[in-house]
């Protein structure tokens, strides 16, 4: 039996509507090998939406997106929006996208592939094997907290206020999502705050600490924030599975995505406690190279296999698609951020095709991200 969804498209700034465009075409092969009925609906964001409604996120989009049973995300912002005043700019329509649905926990794996294990910065022998999930707080901390703003002093001189803040069951709700990340895959977490010095790391410390129990076959540790900034490059491998707050994650997850060479290459997920997730590539807009068939639309493309996995329950086609992925780079396809000698240089169509060649082939090789 056909199973159907609505999927919201957000193609958003800059690379956004090449990269999603490749990503329709891989999904709706892949739906006529899965008996799956994909309708696609599109929405505007961000710089998109400010130039055509004249707020980054209008409330038709937000209201399809609450319709969606997921929502596939390409990027937002460019250089054109950057002087708006805050409350206009690109980034403050995902901040309200976020929170309109309620998306607490953000997914960003960062895996080093065999094929681009050369890509990366670091020695070889520091990230060969790595494979490591961030969990991130999304929609509290210092990001949210109130009083927040810019005020004047009596003496006249301005002062800048930010509110971090955590609830507790705003700390256990993402914590019990970073330790079930953790049991399905190789059973360690850490908890990363700075409980040295500020009060809401140690209530979160404390909550983490207290929920361990309910985990027996989950490893726990814990790191200042500062240590595991140093550790994901020291030693990324000690790592599988890290929860932490808005900020702190915002940071780490940038960090861990450059362990494997290019930001390109790396999709996320953000999900909350019921209703549509969001799916999206880690890299931005890139609006230099907008328009030009450079961009790489890989991370888009296991972005949209994550929303198979996580949204839609769909882990058949989810590794299809994965594995698809890996089998491309294996025959030598490279976009410009990921090119390397002897490879085969191709934009972001042609990657596409090659793409749809693979998983029309049915020729995969049996990886797993």
């Amino acid at each position: 039996m056909t199973k159907q969804y609505q999927i919201t498209l957000l193609p958003g700034d800059g690379i956004g509507p090449e990269i999603m465009a490749v990503t329709v075409d891989v999904l709706k092969v892949v739906s006529k090998q899965y008996d799956l009925d994909f309708t696609f609906e599109e929405a505007c964001i961000g710089g998109a939406a400010i130039d055509q409604i004249g707020e980054p996120l209008p409330a038709e989009s937000l209201e399809k997106c609450r319709r969606s049973d997921a929502v596939l995300l390409a990027a937002i912002g460019g250089y054109q929006w950057d002087n708006l005043p805050r409350h206009q700019r690109p980034e403050t329509g995902l901040l309200r996208l976020r929170a309109g649905l309620g998306l607490f926990a953000n997914l960003r794996p960062a895996t080093i592939l065999p094929q681009l294990i050369d890509a990366s910065t670091l020695k070889r022998e520091v990230v060969e094997g790595v494979d490591i999930m961030v969990v991130r707080e999304l929609t509290g901390g210092i990001y949210f907290g109130q009083p927040k703003g810019i005020f004047e002093t009596e003496k006249g001189e301005k002062r800048g206020v930010n509110t971090m803040a955590y609830k507790e069951s705003e700390i256990d709700r993402i914590v019990k999502v970073g330790f079930e990340i953790a049991q399905k895959r190789r059973g360690k977490l850490c908890s990363v705050d700075k409980a040295n010095v500020l009060d809401v790391s140690q209530l979160w410390r404390d909550r983490v600490t207290a929920m361990a129990p309910n985990y027996p076959d989950v490893e726990l540790t814990h790191l200042y924030v500062d240590n595991a900034a140093m550790q994901l490059v020291r030693d990324p491998k000690q790592f599988d599975t890290i929860v932490t707050g808005n900020l702190f994650g915002d940071i780490l997850s940038d960090e861990a995505a450059m362990l494997t060479g290019s930001i390109g290459m790396l999709p996320s997920a953000s999900l909350g406690a019921d209703g549509p997730g969001v799916f999206e590539p880690v890299h931005g807009s890139a609006p230099d190279i907008a328009g030009q068939d450079k961009a790489n639309p890989l991370a888009q493309v296991l972005s949209a296999a994550m929303m198979l996995h996580y949204g839609l329950n769909e882990p058949e086609a989810a590794t299809n698609i994965e594995q698809g992925v890996i089998q491309v780079l294996e025959r030598g396809y490279r976009t410009g951020d990921i090119m390397s000698t002897g490879m085969t240089p191709v934009g972001c169509r042609r990657m596409g095709e090659a793409l749809i060649e693979v998983l029309s082939s049915e020729q995969v090789l049996g990886f797993r991200f």
